[in-house]
């Protein structure tokens, strides 16, 4: 849009002859005259009364009008045709019939080129010296030596006559009649560009950049140093200029009628046009533009920057305004500021209520204005009370008188404080308008603006909360200091959080934004968006949250939200409401989605290890649909396990024994045995009331299973941390004998286990079962024997063979004598139970139980000892076994189980001890010959044995020699191998030991010469008759004096505490 970017003065008026060529030096004027000659003029405040400035070069062209003060007459022959001033090199070059140099501020001629004469166009390098110039079809260039001359450097040709050229960097930009060339000034290769416009010559101009822009009729084109065409866009001039210079951030345009200004930022627009009529020439200097008309000159004079923002800004031309505020001098920055933020909030405006909402939130947002002004123009955003929201027009006011105190360090003209402010339109549709601020686009727009601040401000809101904590521990540390510091420490302590409290403006800020946030995202139906906001880090305010959250029935961000908010009871509340409205057969409209308890257990999880109490309280809600998941939940959550049973025991107490049997299964070891004693014993409360319940209706057999007795019976085999004495004092005594033969095991009492599986147990189905009841065999028939042998299998493998193979002597001597075992067997339970508070001696693993008064515990210990006992030849036949010394069977029948005992004998021989099994056997089976101190001699019995068992029956038939072969044949077997076993390793002992006594021989025989040459290694004299040592290898010989004195000599040195070097 049109401003006025420069303000026309007039110089001077009164030169007397055409002005044919223009430059400044300083605030001086050069005027190159059609007569030849040089006209200076300065300001006219200056004055002929006045010393000019010592350093003239440093001021600036002034607006006011210009006298002569010097006439240089003569100072060319003909006409000049261009000027141009080195500041730097303090040199004024001048072209007309040739190329001269005259030093300033004297005018002395310094250099004459007069190759240059015929010279149309020149293009000086004041950086480098470097001077190019063209006449016909040749460039040549120069190089001023730093003093009084210039040597020549290069001189090419060329196509055609040169118009116009233009250094670029190291290379010459040349526009010759029909097109545009790079000429490299080292080699001078020429390079096309494109051709040059058909209606005006060829222009080539430099941009301070670097760049070019080269002329083609009316339209302009940058191209780079090389040549190429740079994407920029090109200048559109009303019409074919005749001359260009650039003064950012305008090009200014010579044309035929008037002088035109554009603005260098795309799309190049017109800025202001300066009409003069008969312009001819039009330059640049240091801080203005001047152009000569005739015999008259005009500066164009740029109007302060902060006068150009105010009228772009009154004009709506926001973008060229904010353009101008970066050119403001460093020295302003916070003036610049305050200028940026002004234009942009009103830009912002000015595209909202023209519908361009993301482009005015990007205003905004590059504004820096808070976001409570933003969410202003929202007034159906719920904001939380803490923030107070500013009226835009007030804002936009205050902004403006803030940057009005610094206006006059920038130029700003006194226009600015009559500048109109941005008014909100006042409609008479109110109700439109609030429709349309609350629409999908601007709230959409308004999304994109809070999402790009909310970054900066959640991060300095988390830092704010850090340094709160931290403060607060320094101010526990001062709490800890000594009485006479405590007054002090607290004050200090105090006025940090006050402190705190005034400095929190960043979390109320992250509030405002995050509560705006979420529900714009709910306006615009981005409920994963919003979602995925309480999910991370947020400060949203609970309360108005929470009241939408409600409204709108958006249940699961609301359990986000006070999860995220640590209102994990409010949530689970929530969440089972969920869950229960879920359940019901009336269909939910206002339900979203099905809830269902595994979402309860699933929120459940990360709270097991900070809120224990909290998990079972809500999981006991969801214990019965889902206990899997919920035994689950407190398994890997580490919660305590005692902590877990005792509150599963108040509250949930059918599941109790569903958690243990988990929690064991996952970790035998992990659980306490108070717990698996509890375990246990829910098991038999749960037996014991099924069996008085199949008592009471006559039902009862031992031989059922129900699948808790599957259970108990597993748990009390495969565990070993319950307390088997509590156990065994709450059985019946006339039922489950084969869970107290289990709990006997365990307390080590293997006779009384072995007794009940021999005669309470006598027959019937027998389960075995894995873990926890899972049945893994059913032996439809199996018998007494089976029982008690893997009875005595499970105490043989689970503890040292050497001392458990007695377990199976003790089921040999119960075969042998039942009746005596079966006497009295109640009394001994009874009294085992009602005992149960003393100390119950343990019999050791293999080992009967060593009770008083006990005839069986005597023949127990008897066992014990068999190991150890000597039979006699003689005393063979006049001893009695074991058998012959129980009483007579009450029943009648045999008093020997002989089946079992041979079934016994020939399936486990070798886990039993032989000589104590034989001497078990009843008298008839004479063993002549007895020896057992030796193993040669007890093989020698066992094959008497054999022969006589062969010969022999006993009282009742039963040939008892014939049925003891699958006994004592492996048992031989075995004994004949270990003896060969033996004998072999005897005779390898005794091999080994004859070696070692040859060898023993052989070194004692080693022979020593001693001649009268013999030398000892130590003293190097001869040995002769002294007495002598030899060294083991057999060599070295030494006199024994010579050996006792080195040993001596390194015992020294060995203790000698100086030995270190």
């Amino acid at each position: 849009m049109v401003h006025s970017a420069y303000d026309s003065f007039e110089l001077l008026n009164n030169c007397p002859t055409k002005i044919e060529t223009i430059e400044s030096y300083g605030a001086k004027l050069f005027l190159g005259c059609s007569d030849g000659s040089l006209r200076i003029y300065g300001p006219e405040s200056f004055g002929f009364d006045r010393s000019p400035p010592s350093s003239p070069h440093a001021l600036e062209l002034r607006k006011e009008p210009y006298v002569l003060e010097r006439a240089v007459n003569g100072f060319s022959k003909k006409p000049l045709v261009a000027m141009e001033v080195s500041g730097t090199r303090e040199l004024l070059l001048s072209l007309s019939e040739s190329i001269a140099f005259h030093r300033l501020p004297n005018l002395e001629t310094i250099a004459v080129i007069t190759k240059a004469k015929g010279a149309n166009v020149y293009s000086w390098d004041d950086r480098r010296g470097f001077l190019c110039f063209a006449r016909q079809k040749r460039v040549c260039i120069f190089r001023h030596d730093g003093g009084r001359g210039f040597v020549e450097v290069k001189e090419f040709g060329v196509p055609d006559v040169v118009k116009s050229m233009s250094w670029c960097g190291e290379n010459v930009c040349l526009g010759i009649r029909r097109e545009y060339m790079i000429l490299n000034a080292t080699n001078g290769a020429l390079s096309e560009i494109f051709p040059s416009g058909r209606i005006a010559p060829p222009l080539v101009v430099s941009l301070p950049s670097g760049e070019l822009l080269l002329g083609k009729d009316n339209i302009g084109v940058f191209v780079d140093q090389n040549g190429k065409l740079l994407q920029e866009g090109r200048i559109c001039w009303s019409e074919a200029p005749k001359v260009v210079v650039i003064q950012k951030p305008y090009a200014i345009a010579l044309l035929q009628r008037h002088v035109e200004i554009r603005s260098l930022r795309v799309p190049y627009p017109l800025i202001q046009t300066v009409v003069l009529r008969n312009i001819c020439h039009l330059h640049q200097s240091n801080n203005a533009i001047f152009v000569a008309v005739d015999n008259s000159v005009y500066g164009l004079f740029p109007v302060p920057l902060g006068a150009q923002i105010v009228q772009l800004t009154a004009s709506g031309d926001f973008e060229e305004a904010l353009a101008l505020c970066k050119m403001l001098p460093p020295e302003d920055a916070s003036l610049r500021a305050a200028k940026e933020g002004s234009i942009h909030i009103r830009y912002a405006h000015y595209l909202f209520e023209n519908g361009s909402y993301e482009e005015a939130m990007d205003q905004f947002l590059a504004s820096q204005v808070d976001i409570t002004y933003v969410l202003s123009l929202y007034p159906s955003i719920v904001l939380p009370k803490s923030a107070v929201l500013p009226e835009p027009e007030k804002l936009m006011e205050n902004v403006w008188d803030a940057s009005h105190l610094s206006r006059g360090s920038s130029g700003v003209s006194d226009d600015m404080e009559s500048s109109p402010s941005l008014q909100l339109s006042e409609s008479e549709d109110n109700a439109a308008l609030e429709s349309k601020k609350m629409s999908h686009n601007t709230l959409m727009a308004l999304i994109k603006f809070l999402q790009k601040k909310r970054y900066n401000i959640i991060e300095k809101a988390t830092a704010e909360g850090t340094d709160e904590v931290l403060l607060d521990a320094v101010g526990e540390n001062f709490a800890s200091y000594d009485s006479t510091r405590a007054k002090k420490s607290n004050k200090l302590a105090h006025q940090g959080r006050i402190n705190m409290a005034i400095s929190s403006g960043a979390r109320e800020t992250a509030a405002i934004l995050d509560t705006a946030l979420l529900q714009a995202l709910l306006l615009t139906g981005q409920s994963s968006a919003a979602l995925e906001l309480l999910r991370n880090l947020n400060y949203c305010d609970i309360k108005i949250c929470e009241e939408i959250l409600q409204k709108r029935n958006h249940h699961t961000a609301l359990l986000e939200l006070y999860k995220c908010n640590g209102m994990h009871r409010d949530a689970l509340k929530l969440l089972h409401q969920l869950v229960e409205d879920s359940k019901s057969d009336q269909p939910q409209s206002e339900l979203s989605q099905k809830f269902k308890p595994e979402m309860i257990i699933e929120y459940l999880k990360p709270l097991c290890a900070i809120e224990p109490m909290l998990v079972l309280e809500f999981s006991m809600l969801v214990l019965e649909s889902c206990p899997s998941q919920t035994i689950d939940l407190f398994l890997s959550g580490n919660i305590p396990a005692d902590l877990v049973n005792s509150y599963l025991k108040q509250h949930a107490p059918n599941m109790q024994a569903m958690y243990l049997e988990l929690m064991l299964a996952m970790n035998e070891h992990g659980i306490s045995g108070n717990l698996q004693n509890e375990m246990v014993q829910i098991y038999l409360s749960e037996v014991l009331e099924w069996h008085a319940d199949l008592c009471s209706q006559g039902k009862w057999e031992e031989k059922g299973y129900s699948p808790t007795r599957k259970k108990l019976l597993s748990a009390l085999e495969s565990i070993s941390g319950y307390n088997p004495e509590g156990l065994l004092k709450r059985l019946p005594t006339d039922a489950l004998y084969e869970e107290r033969a289990i709990l006997l095991g365990k307390m080590n009492q293997h006779e009384l286990a072995l007794s009940l599986y021999v005669h309470k147990m006598k027959c019937g189905k027998r389960f075995v079962y894995g873990n926890f009841g899972s049945l893994l065999h059913i032996y439809p028939s199996l018998h007494i024997p089976e029982l008690a042998l893997s009875y005595c299998d499970r105490v043989y493998e689970s503890i040292p063979h050497q001392t458990s193979g007695n377990i199976y002597l003790t089921l040999l001597q119960i075969y042998l004598n039942p009746q005596r075992t079966t006497k009295n067997f109640e009394k001994r339970i009874t009294s085992l139970v009602s005992s149960q508070n003393t100390s119950i001696p343990k019999v050791s693993s293999g080992s009967s139980v060593k009770a008083k008064g006990g005839r069986s515990a005597k023949k127990i210990a008897e066992i014990e000892g068999a190991a150890d006992m000597r039979v006699s030849l003689s005393s063979t036949d006049s001893g009695r076994s074991d058998c012959d010394a129980g009483e007579p069977s009450e029943e009648g029948g045999s008093s020997i189980m002989i089946d079992e005992v041979l079934d016994l004998l020939s399936r486990r021989w070798d886990r039993i001890h032989g000589a104590q099994a034989l001497k078990l056997l009843p008298r008839e089976t004479k063993l002549q010959d007895v020896s057992l101190t030796m193993e040669g001699e007890f093989i020698q019995i066992i094959i008497k044995v054999i022969h006589q068992m062969r010969q022999r029956y006993d009282g009742r038939g039963w040939m008892v020699g014939n049925n003891l072969l699958p006994f004592l044949g492996p048992l031989l077997r075995k004994s004949s191998e270990a003896y060969r076993n033996l004998s072999v390793i005897k005779s390898l002992r005794q091999s080994e030991n004859l070696q070692v006594k040859d060898e023993l021989h052989d070194q004692r025989k080693t022979v020593v010469k001693i001649s009268s040459d013999s030398m000892c290694s130590l003293c190097n004299k001869k040995i002769g008759t002294s007495v002598f040592a030899v060294y083991p290898n057999g060599k070295t010989l030494v006199h024994f004096v010579c050996f006792r004195d080195s040993q001596s000599m390194k015992a020294v040195i060995k203790s000698s505490p100086l030995r270190k070097r």
